[in-house]
């Protein structure tokens, strides 16, 4: 099983990198379908996003350091958010977490393809206010279902505070670092942390990140769009059919 897990982790690294997510939007359906139970799979998931979230930002800084500082506000509220992790957990059952899921791709998929890929216009500056509770908001629900919140956060980015699609995935993947180190905590403090699953695919996600940052800065916006509404309908069928069927 430790090689499986290591080519899972090379894998998430790589979307983490390339498309700005923590990695759980690929790995948790992964390891579902691989044979684990979701809130374990979640768990994981959650691991494995601190350490691409972390090692991610610092390649990605070399780009991109003049978003940060909203990435800093939106993370705190991202923070508060993840905490409660495990409180959702234990309210609501595996098969609910995972229509959430699915919901939550399709809007995904929805605001990015009606989104342009670059905006002409500069970024709008946003009160710290409206980025902390958006942080909250995106933390509570994403880390409750196993991913980074970028998945959910990229799309607000782009659709409604008007940031290019690479810049929106360099920040959002900034955010995975607050919202996943707080659902790690979480999920440790109350004993839900599967830490040797969680190591191996941390470790080897290390690798994937690298390739895919690099291979994000040199593909064009266009294309760059059309590869993450690709990589979000793969994820949508997936979901959908273990969830179904």
């Amino acid at each position: 099983m430790t090689l499986e897990l290591i080519l899972f982790g090379l894998t998430a690294g790589f979307v983490s990198g390339f498309f700005g997510l923590g990695g759980g939007t690929v790995l948790t359906p992964i390891l579902v379908i691989a044979g684990f139970a979701m809130k374990e799979a979640i768990a994981i998931s959650i691991m494995q996003m601190v350490f691409s979230s972390i090692y991610g930002s610092f390649l990605n800084s070399k780009k991109a350091k003049h978003i940060f500082k909203d990435g800093i506000i939106l993370g705190i509220g991202g923070s508060l958010g993840g905490l409660l992790n495990s409180f959702i957990h234990s309210l609501v059952s595996d098969i609910f977490l995972q229509y959430v899921f699915i919901i939550i791709i399709i809007f995904s998929i929805i605001k990015i393809f009606i989104s342009p890929a670059e905006h002409d216009q500069e970024v709008k500056h946003h009160s710290k206010l409206v980025l902390i509770l958006v942080g909250f908001v995106v933390g509570v629900i994403a880390m409750s279902i196993g991913v980074g919140g970028a998945i959910m956060l990229i799309p607000i980015l782009v659709s409604f505070m008007k940031y290019p699609l690479k810049s929106a995935t360099s920040l959002s993947l900034f955010f995975v670092i607050f919202s996943s180190v707080a659902g790690f905590t979480s999920l440790t403090i109350t004993g839900q942390m599967p830490f040797h699953e969680g190591l191996i695919i941390g470790l080897a996600s290390l690798v994937g990140v690298f390739f895919g940052i690099k291979t994000k800065n040199a593909i064009g916006a266009k294309n760059y769009k059309k590869s993450i509404l690709i990589m979000n309908l793969i994820i949508l069928c997936t979901m959908v059919y273990k969830t179904i069927l």
